[in-house]
């Protein structure tokens, strides 16, 4: 089903301080299962038909693009969803642009306290969410597990594994960027991006793939989840001016400011062939 609602995947060329780069434009898949989103949601919803259920719950923030590429994705695929969505003091506000698309597409949205969503990895808080919504196939946080990564296995094409040294990408929960290291040649290096503060990603991505030719960063984070700087706001408004190609400040534009960096630095072996994986998410554009 999802196979049917994918597009072809095109590349985009540019020069970033001299060095080429090609950018692997899977905000095009689709225009509502964005970028990644698509990939790693593919079999999770392939398995809950396969078990035979109409129903999917699934978790994320106020501004999540899991939440939004959910909703689509159940809605197009014959699903009624449910949002569990951190933040209980949201139900009294007038809902922002992505938990509107993800009600338009028929998302029921239940917003808890922080302190619960916390909560949500443990037996106790998922048995309880199993009696609440017994006929629901659940999907975690971001989409990340075993199916996800098998899902962003398929965003390298052979010519991919044949042509770059190094992927880049920005990573979250760390589904996407296990993919691309379950995918990868021994040769090639696999660099994150984090969007978050702090190197715990490394423990979670290692729990999905047992290979080592890869890192997570987090210095170009810019505080924190979410969070901008006034110099991630400019390059990400000079970088779209020159290459015509769209960033959204929570994982896109502080990828590719910390490539741009790290370029300007001479990081990089001299020739090194790069990929950045452009994974959306542009839903979620400075929403705040």
């Amino acid at each position: 089903m999802f196979d049917s609602l994918a597009r072809a995947i095109p590349d985009q060329t540019l020069l970033l301080h001299g060095v080429k780069i090609t950018v692997k434009r899977l905000d095009l898949v689709h225009p509502q299962i964005s970028g990644n989103k698509f990939f790693k949601l593919k079999y999770s919803f392939l398995d809950a038909r396969r078990q035979g259920f109409k129903k999917v719950l699934t978790f994320g923030g106020a501004y999540s693009n899991h939440i939004a590429a959910a909703a689509y994705a159940a809605h197009a695929c014959g699903f009624a969803s449910t949002g569990i969505i951190r933040g209980e003091e949201l139900a009294a506000r007038p809902l922002n642009p992505t938990l509107q698309t993800a009600q338009q597409f028929g998302m029921q949205l239940r917003f808890i306290s922080r302190e619960q969503y916390r909560l949500k990895h443990t037996a106790e808080f998922l048995a309880q969410l199993q009696a609440d919504y017994p006929e629901h196939y659940m999907i975690p946080e971001g989409g990340t597990n075993a199916l996800a990564v098998q899902g962003c296995r398929e965003i390298l094409t052979e010519n991919d594994l044949n042509n770059f040294d190094l992927i880049c990408c920005a990573a979250g929960t760390g589904g996407t960027i296990a993919g691309l290291i379950e995918a990868s040649l021994p040769r090639q290096r696999i660099l994150g991006f984090s969007a978050l503060k702090g190197l715990f990603l490394n423990d979670e991505v290692a729990k999905l793939t047992t290979k080592t030719n890869w890192e997570i960063i987090d210095d170009y984070c810019c505080g924190g989840y979410a969070k901008t700087t006034p110099e991630l706001l400019q390059f990400m408004h000079q970088f779209e001016k020159k290459y015509n190609l769209p960033l959204e400040q929570v994982y896109t534009a502080k990828m590719m400011m910390g490539l741009s960096d790290l370029i300007q630095r001479s990081h990089f072996p001299k020739n090194t062939r790069i990929l950045a994986i452009h994974s959306g998410g542009l839903q979620g554009k400075l929403q705040k």
